[in-house]
């Protein structure tokens, strides 16, 4: 067949993906931005790259118009918009007005349980897309989930965050909503099982794990697979604001996803039964069993994709990498510094590998403590890490860092800053001529920006002088530049 991924680049798409190839289909990816496709995808013969945004109506002219099956996996859990609702609405429009004049068969989305009759904002948005999408030019088959369980999931990385670093926890009455937790192989398993099914033609089918838990059961078993004893006081004083703050504070998400998350778990996401499990041979596997796989991936360095990678945990950039790829010069303040590299491989390694776990290289207590001050003002701080110990991809998150531009043939490393800052900062890694060429640049805002650069210049004299000095094992006497 001919498979069109819409949020190819989001945690569900980049997933799929994959299975499509490895089952001989042909693969159309509709991106916003070339530059935040997989490398190995855009030397994928099966695969088809176009820009399209489902806001732009005018660029979908770019999808081929020969698509036999059609995946709409296009969300905005953590959109800042107020007016997040109607730009998901209008996605929906614009892919069911062109694609009901395309040769598609069937559209496969993914949303949310909506079984309570009070429902958040954003579940409430996912049930209207559900009508948006009907089409009389299409067949549309709708699968509801709701916690996915998951290396690099939101849930998953969330509830990592809070039982690995709070021994007791004093929390939100919320903890005690149900939910039927459901693992990310098994929405995989769904999704691509269903295509062509003309059984499926139409309908809608809830998909959840065996299990119906509480938030706090599920932080609890968490904690027993981990073999750490955890213990959870809930209270009702939290307001949803404070909720908000907590989950921001602990955990890795941003304030605006917090947001979002606290308002829907409140509501019970309970599915209704179907034989959906028996037509596709599908039995999902328990949250125990998800939690103790989602590890698997993790401790063989093999996670495919990660909710922190979405643009929606952005501390800044919410537009097209392509800006922010050429470097500004005018009016700007740079500190640049070559080495001589001794060992080629050794060094492209170590700049391949850097943030995460496994640091800065130099002065890392330093860099902890300026994403303590980010996350004072609102930003996003080092909680990010990244998805990989030694692949970076553009768009990938690297603490507060984004990626803007990555290829280890060219030797060139370009990331964005996305922590609170009064300007611009770019900070690039590039190889020529046997020289590392390191360069921090930042564009100020006003007097502010100034200032600021002016304050924190005497930590960069030392801070990105030993950073380069170990990326290339250099001693004093080899210092090629300043």
């Amino acid at each position: 067949m001919n498979i069109l991924v819409t949020g190819s680049t989001g945690y569900i798409g980049k997933r799929i993906i994959p299975i499509l190839i490895n089952e001989g289909h042909e693969v159309v990816c509709a991106v916003r931005d070339k530059l935040r496709v997989d490398k190995t995808y855009r030397e994928d013969a099966n695969i088809t790259i176009v820009e399209a945004d489902f806001l732009k109506p005018e660029t979908l002219q770019n999808i081929p118009k020969d698509i036999d099956v059609a995946y709409y996996l296009i969300h905005s859990m953590s959109n800042t918009s107020k007016d997040f609702e109607k730009l998901e609405a209008t996605c929906a429009e614009n892919f069911e007005e062109y694609f009901s004049t395309t040769q598609v068969r069937q559209v496969i989305y993914l949303s949310g349980i909506t079984n309570d009759r009070n429902l958040s904002k954003h579940l409430q948005s996912r049930k209207n897309v559900e009508d948006l999408l009907s089409s009389e030019g299409y067949a549309l088959t709708i699968f509801k989930a709701g916690i996915i369980v998951g290396s690099g999931s939101s849930s998953f990385e969330i509830i990592r965050d809070l039982v690995e670093k709070l021994p007791v926890m004093i929390a939100p009455k919320w903890l005690n909503t149900k939910t039927q937790p459901l693992a990310v192989r098994d929405v995989l398993a769904f999704l691509s099982k269903a295509k062509g099914r003309e059984e499926l033609y139409n309908k809608s089918f809830d998909i959840f794990g065996p299990e119906i838990l509480t938030y706090k059961e599920m932080l609890l078993k968490f904690a027993e697979i981990r073999e750490l004893k955890r213990h959870i006081l809930t209270v009702p004083l939290m307001t949803p604001k404070l909720s908000s703050y907590w989950l921001y504070f602990v955990t890795s998400t941003s304030y605006k996803l917090a947001t979002s998350l606290v308002d829907s778990m409140g509501i019970e996401i309970i599915g209704n039964k179907s034989d959906i499990n028996s037509i596709l041979d599908v039995q999902p596997i328990t949250y125990p069993e998800a939690v103790e796989l989602a590890f698997e991936k993790i401790e063989q360095n093999s996670i495919v994709s990660s909710w922190k990678d979405s643009m929606v945990s952005s501390g800044r950039l919410q537009k097209s990498l392509h800006k922010y790829i050429n470097v500004p010069t005018y009016g700007c303040f740079t500190d640049y510094k070559e080495r001589k590299i001794v060992d080629m491989d050794q060094t492209i390694n170590r700049i391949w590998s850097i943030g995460g776990s496994t640091g800065w290289y130099y002065g890392t207590y330093l860099w902890k403590i300026r994403g303590y001050l980010d996350l004072l003002f609102g930003g996003i701080g080092l909680r990010r890490g990244r998805t990989h110990v030694s692949k970076l991809d553009a768009g990938d998150a690297l603490d507060f860092w984004r990626v803007i531009f990555s290829d280890r043939e060219e030797r060139k490393l370009l990331l964005y800053a996305e922590m609170k800052l009064p300007g611009e900062a770019w900070l690039e890694f590039k190889i020529e001529d046997g020289l590392l060429k390191q360069t921090a640049t930042f564009r100020p805002r006003g007097l502010a920006g100034r200032l600021y650069w002016y304050s924190v210049l005497p930590f960069h004299g030392f801070i990105f002088k030993g950073m380069i000095n170990k990326l290339v094992e250099v001693n004093d006497n080899q210092v090629v530049g300043t």
